[in-house]
């Protein structure tokens, strides 16, 4: 299997600049970097004075999304496209937000926050995570032919 786009240095880059977020946002504010927390901290705020900072996280992840699209930092990389219907994105999106309330935390929570904390719960929901991902990606690949 080929390797369509290996981009090491912005993978780097990108990696520590999340690292240093969350170390920012630890030291800061005393709270972990998990997106499922922060989201859900706004749509069921428990103290009205969290609202500003996880406004503001949540609105750095959509226009840092949104400014790599229209600028020309990806040159010779593809555009974000998603590769699936709207409904199919819906159903993801569900699942993906049940998955982080029985799992008590995502992916960003668990992966990058926990287990720098040395966690033992997010090194169990870090591997959970991972060995859903191969299995699927086998499937969707392999046997259903994606």
């Amino acid at each position: 299997m080929e390797i369509i786009n290996f981009t090491p240095i912005s993978s780097l880059i990108g990696g520590g600049l999340i690292g240093l977020a969350a170390a920012f946002l630890l030291v800061a504010k005393g709270r972990i970097a998990g997106i499922s927390g922060i989201a859900g901290g706004i749509i069921y705020p428990e103290n009205k004075g969290d609202m500003a900072w996880r406004i503001a996280f949540v609105a750095g992840l959509i226009l840092g999304g949104l400014i790599y699209q229209w600028s020309n930092i990806g040159v010779g990389v593809e555009h974000i496209q998603a590769m699936a219907s709207t409904p199919t994105l819906i159903v993801a999106g569900l699942l993906v937000g049940i998955g982080t309330q029985i799992g008590t935390g995502c992916t960003s929570g668990h992966g990058i926050c926990g287990l720098a904390r040395r966690s033992p719960r997010s090194l169990v929901a870090t591997l959970s995570f991972m060995g859903s991902a191969l299995v699927t990606v086998f499937i969707v690949r392999h046997l259903v032919g994606g």
